[in-house]
């Protein structure tokens, strides 16, 4: 199975904004990234999968309007940090969390390991079906997860694995 994990394009926020589960708008470039995504792609996907999150849904709708959505495919919940800037959190309960990111949650938010295994069990489901070519439209966060699983990375280096906005990566599974 070919698997093609593909991050969505840029989205049009402040620098800084903490957006895991926040839904955000598309900067102006979308259609030119759009474009790119799409030729990078074989002509024949049998599946679409895609966050909930407008950043996702809409990239995987021109790549098949009968795309799924699949809650799994969040980012990370920030909890009370969502939609505030890094800058105006509490620097003690920051860089607690950055510490030990895979352990600890920011406040009312989800652990890595707890987000792993949302998206392990997506990731199962999709290996059990019978598609040839499969396109997952998600967030850094969550191809980080993947690759470092499917790279044999600690979940605590997985932030060292470079996904840029609207890039295409392909699996072989």
């Amino acid at each position: 199975m070919e698997i093609y994990l593909i991050r969505h394009t840029t989205p049009l926020i402040q620098k800084g904004l903490i957006y895991g589960h926040l839904d955000v708008p598309l900067a102006e470039t979308f259609e030119e990234e759009k474009e790119t995504v799409l030729w990078q792609l074989p002509p024949v996907i049998d599946g679409v999968y895609s966050s909930p999150s407008i950043r996702c849904a809409r990239l995987a709708a021109a790549i098949s309007p009968a795309y799924q959505e699949d809650e799994a495919l969040k980012e990370l919940n920030f909890g009370d940090w969502e939609g505030k800037t890094w800058d105006t959190i509490n620097r003690q309960d920051s860089d607690r969390w950055m510490n030990d990111f895979v352990h600890l949650s920011p406040p009312n938010g989800e652990t890595m390991l707890q987000m792993e295994e949302r998206i392990l069990d997506f990731w199962n489901h999709v290996l059990q079906q019978p598609y040839q070519r499969v396109a997952v439209v998600t967030h850094g966060g969550v191809i980080r997860i993947l690759l470092a699983r499917h790279r044999s990375i600690q979940l605590k280096d997985a932030f060292t694995i470079p996904v840029a906005l609207a890039e295409v990566i392909r699996l072989s599974v």
